[in-house]
């Protein structure tokens, strides 16, 4: 099968629950992420000698799929073409040691066409047009942030054309944030800050040190990103969403939470107090140290499957720790003492026991 047909075949996926919110039967799941698989196997080098080196080539089911640790990225290219022609290449975060990791995508349009899938569907239920306040990294200073590049996106397609970007280099714009969500609280213009939670502790010290309070317009959302891994400072997430009801007047309902990576090319949404739910061709297991499925309610590490990965690899490997329950994926948190079950292998790691070859810089 032809990247040009699977493409095709994912964005027809990815365009019909978008537009009906029409699920995915598991048969048609599981039948486009095993050819996807096979796909991979054929045209990513790296991920192809992972799973032979791991004796899983042959799954019977997408549930049989191995994922490469989310730590490999950092030390292979891990594509299935050339990565010097990627459209798209986005960096983590950086909060850990070495060089960060590097997702490269051979086109923009699936990331695209799932990102505002996710957003319209779980973000923006109401078809509302905001303006948007980002205190993510701005794009055109960060090219290489996936949450950067989301929001310029979004903004773009689904804002009023007065975007702002609070956030330069490390630091946060705080005088100029109060200042335009004020104008924009004086208009009853109804907005969405895009932030991640230690962004957002921030702004709550800053109005709370001048005394302020305001009431968004009806109609405005605030959605969170995560965010508090490698700071010194942590809040709790019911703590801060307490904090912002109070501190901008809206409901706890309006506040959603983001959950997504690097290395994968669709997000997980919660509205507060609710577990995530992500689009239908986005699923995850959560895994024992045999990466065996647990039970639901068992905690476990995350390993997620992503067609919209078609030029990377479909199955990614995390620290994450979560469980299933009857409504959801609940996040637990990460593992902080520990490598989890061989998901933070290291250089040496990778290339001896896997076979990947260390990435250069195209």
């Amino acid at each position: 099968m032809s990247k040009e047909e699977l493409d095709s075949e994912i964005l027809r996926v990815i365009e019909r629950w978008h537009q009906t919110g029409e699920p995915l039967p598991d048969r048609d799941f599981n039948d486009l992420a095993l050819r996807l698989f096979d796909y991979q196997l054929r045209y990513n080098e790296p991920y192809r000698r992972y799973c032979e080196r791991l004796g899983k080539t042959s799954p019977s089911s997408w549930e049989g799929i191995p994922g490469v640790p989310a730590a490999a990225f950092k030390e292979a290219a891990l594509t299935t073409f050339d990565p010097a022609e990627a459209a798209l290449v986005f960096e983590t975060s950086g909060t850990t040691l070495g060089a960060p990791g590097r997702h490269y995508l051979q086109t923009p349009a699936i990331y695209d066409a799932a990102l505002l899938a996710g957003f319209d569907r779980f973000v923006l239920s109401e078809g509302a047009r905001l303006r948007y306040f980002n205190l993510v990294p701005n794009p055109q200073e960060r090219p290489h942030s996936s949450l950067g590049y989301m929001m310029a996106r979004v903004s773009t397609l689904r804002g009023d054309e007065k975007t702002g970007w609070y956030l330069r280099g490390d630091d946060l714009l705080i005088d100029d944030f109060i200042s335009d969500i004020s104008d924009a609280v004086s208009k009853s213009r109804p907005v969405c800050i895009a932030a991640t939670a230690f962004a957002l502790v921030h702004v709550l010290d800053a109005m709370q040190s001048r005394g302020l309070k305001l009431r968004l317009a009806p109609g405005s959302r605030i959605m969170e990103t995560g965010g508090f891994k490698g700071r010194s400072r942590m809040v709790e997430r019911t703590e801060l969403y307490a904090r912002l009801s109070d501190a901008l007047g809206i409901s706890r309902e309006a506040i959603i939470s983001e959950y997504g990576m690097c290395e994968l090319s669709s997000q997980y949404y919660a509205r507060a107090g609710s577990d995530f739910a992500g689009p239908p061709w986005l699923r995850t297991r959560v895994v024992g140290p045999d990466r065996a499925t647990l039970p639901n309610g068992t905690i476990g590490s995350l390993l997620h499957v992503d067609l919209a990965n078609r030029s990377s690899c479909i199955a990614i490997q995390t620290e994450d720790l979560g469980t299933m329950t009857a409504d959801g994926l609940r996040l637990i948190g990460r593992d902080r003492d520990a490598p989890l079950r061989g998901c933070s292998l290291d250089a040496e790691d990778l290339q001896i026991r896997y076979g990947f070859t260390l990435k250069t810089t195209p």
